[in-house]
C-alpha cells in the first residue's frame, strides 16, 4: 500500500466559521475536525459534493473541518487508526474492519425523504448478447471488480461466486466507474456495477442499459455509515452525532445524489447492529483487515 501521504488525493480546509483560535481544543480536538471520505466515485465528483456537507457540519459544530478524500479503503482505516482522521465515511465492509482496527463508531447514514435509512445493491452485469445467464456461467470468465475491500465491488460478488461454486478470472479495475468502463469497452466479459454507480452513470449518459443485463443482484445493503473515532471524548462524539442529525436535506443532497438517494432526507441514526450482516459476511468469507 502506498504511503498515507500519497493517498490523500484531495484536501481542503474549510474556515468559513472562523479561525482555529475561535474554538478551544476541548471543543475541537486538535483545533479542527478531520473528515475522511472513501474513494467510491471519481474524486472530482466527490470533493465538491462533500465540501457542501463538510461546510454544514462545520457550522453546526463551530469547528473548522478539513476534508480528505483518500486513495483507497485501506488508507482510510489506517488514517483513523493512526489518529489522522476524527470522523470518516466508510463502506459497510470497510466499517467492519475500521470498528476493530480504528475503533470507529457509526453515527449516521443517508436517509430518504422520510428519514428512513437507505440501501443499495451489488450486481454483476454482462453484455445483452452474452451466453452468461447466471453466476454459474461465470466459471472461467473475466469479471471486473471495483477495489479490494469494497462491499459491493468485491466481497459480495466474490461471495456470490463462492456460493455458486465457480471461479472467475478477477480483474480489479480500481473503482466502480473503472469496472463499469471495463465492461462497456469490451475489456471483460462481466463486471460488478452497483445500484449507485448505475444511477450516476445513467444520469450522465455514460451507460446504455439496453445493451447490458444483470445476471445477479445482492440483497439490500445499508448505506455507508459516517463514523467517529472511538477514543475521542464522549461528549465530543455526542456533539458530532447531534450535529450530523440536525443537518437538512440540502446539506446532504449532493452526496445523496452520488449514493442514489433521491430525494434526500435528513441523515438517519445507525448503530453497529445496523451493519451486523456485514460482520457475518466477513466471518463467512474469512476476511481480515488485510483484505481491505
Amino acid at each position: 500500500m502506498r504511503l498515507l501521504a500519497a493517498t490523500m488525493t484531495a484536501a481542503v480546509l474549510l474556515t468559513a466559521c472562523g479561525s482555529l483560535t475561535d474554538t478551544s481544543a476541548g471543543t475541537c480536538p486538535g483545533g479542527q475536525i478531520r473528515f475522511g471520505v472513501e474513494p467510491y466515485e471519481d474524486p472530482a465528483k466527490l470533493k465538491p459534493a462533500y465540501e457542501v456537507l463538510a461546510k454544514a457540519l462545520q457550522g453546526a459544530l463551530n469547528c473548522p473541518v478539513e476534508l480528505q478524500v483518500v486513495d483507497d479503503y485501506a488508507a482510510e482505516v489506517l488514517a483513523m487508526r493512526n489518529g489522522r482522521l476524527d470522523i470518516a465515511q466508510f463502506g459497510p465492509l470497510g466499517y467492519v474492519f475500521a470498528s476493530t482496527k480504528a475503533k470507529a463508531e457509526p453515527l449516521v447514514s443517508f436517509g430518504d425523504a422520510k428519514g428512513a435509512l437507505t440501501t443499495y445493491t451489488a450486481a454483476i452485469w454482462v453484455p445483452k448478447d452474452s451466453p452468461v445467464k447466471s453466476v454459474k456461467d461465470l466459471d472461467g470468465k473475466s469479471l471486473a471488480l471495483s477495489s479490494i475491500g469494497s462491499t459491493s465491488g468485491d466481497a459480495l460478488p466474490r461471495y456470490a461466486l463462492r456460493q455458486a461454486g465457480v471461479t472467475a478470472r478477477l480483474d480489479y479495475a480500481g473503482g466502480h466507474p473503472e469496472a463499469m468502463l471495463a465492461l462497456t469497452n469490451g475489456k471483460v466479459e462481466a463486471a460488478e456495477i452497483n445500484s449507485q454507480q448505475l444511477a450516476t452513470a445513467k444520469a450522465a449518459g455514460a451507460f446504455d442499459e439496453t445493451r447490458f443485463r444483470a445476471v445477479w443482484t445482492s440483497e439490500p445493503i445499508p448505506n455507508d455509515p459516517i463514523t467517529v473515532r472511538g477514543d475521542l471524548d464522549p461528549a465530543f462524539k455526542d456533539r458530532v452525532r447531534k450535529a450530523l442529525l440536525q443537518l437538512g436535506p440540502a446539506d446532504v443532497a449532493k452526496v445523496g445524489a452520488l449514493l442514489d438517494v433521491d430525494p434526500p432526507g435528513p441523515l438517519a441514526a445507525v448503530t453497529k447492529d445496523t451493519y451486523r450482516p456485514l460482520f457475518d459476511l466477513a466471518a463467512t468469507l474469512g476476511l481480515t483487515e488485510e483484505d481491505v
